[in-house]
């Protein structure tokens, strides 16, 4: 699958969702905001409704599923039940499982970890972290659990929650376009 893709299920956490995407737009990275749903209206977990800029069926039928190299990411928020919900989307699970199998990059944030990227076939001997609690599935699946603001270890890229929403998109840019251009959106925003 070609490009960035951000994922959104009704329950997401909006600011790991609104954030990390502005901080990539900064970056110059075009992401696409997909709803997980048959509209592109989504409601957060705290109530908040964005517009996304496709459906599912949209995702779906204009996607790029050609070669996928690393720098093609597919991004999952958390938030409950929105990391849940992502991860019930079967036919979504199983692209993100070809996706990475083919050399593609995951990122996902908060429960996301724990609930979506476990799906993922093998993660073991890899370093991620999420919302406290969320833990267990990731150990059980042989990859460590660092207790950090966001990890990178080849290509998942992982955050631990809502405070931490601006350097998950700072570690995404800095995957994708360079530390140098991270470094830039940092200054810009004044962090």
């Amino acid at each position: 699958m070609k490009g960035v893709y951000m994922f959104f299920a009704n329950g997401f956490e909006e600011t790991e969702a609104l954030a990390t995407a502005d901080v990539m737009k900064r970056g110059g990275i075009p992401v696409k905001m997909v709803s997980v749903h048959d509209d592109k209206y989504v409601t957060s977990a705290h109530g908040v409704t964005v517009v996304t800029d496709m459906t599912y069926g949209e995702f779906t039928a204009t996607a790029d599923f050609g070669e996928t190299c690393d720098k093609d990411m597919m991004v999952f928020p958390g938030g409950l039940p929105g990391a849940t919900n992502l991860a019930g989307k079967t036919g979504l699970m199983d692209i993100m499982r070809k996706h990475y199998a083919e050399g593609g990059a995951v990122a996902a944030i908060c429960a996301s970890p724990g609930v979506v990227l476990t799906l993922l076939p093998d993660i073991s001997g890899k370093k991620m972290t999420c919302y406290d609690g969320f833990d267990g599935p990731i150990t059980e699946k042989g990859a460590e659990y660092v207790k950090e603001g966001t990890v990178t270890d080849g290509r998942i890229i992982t955050g631990r929650g809502p405070g931490l929403s601006i350097a998950f998109g700072l570690a995404i840019v800095a995957y994708l376009k360079g530390a140098e251009t991270a470094e830039e959106v940092r200054r810009g925003m004044m962090l």
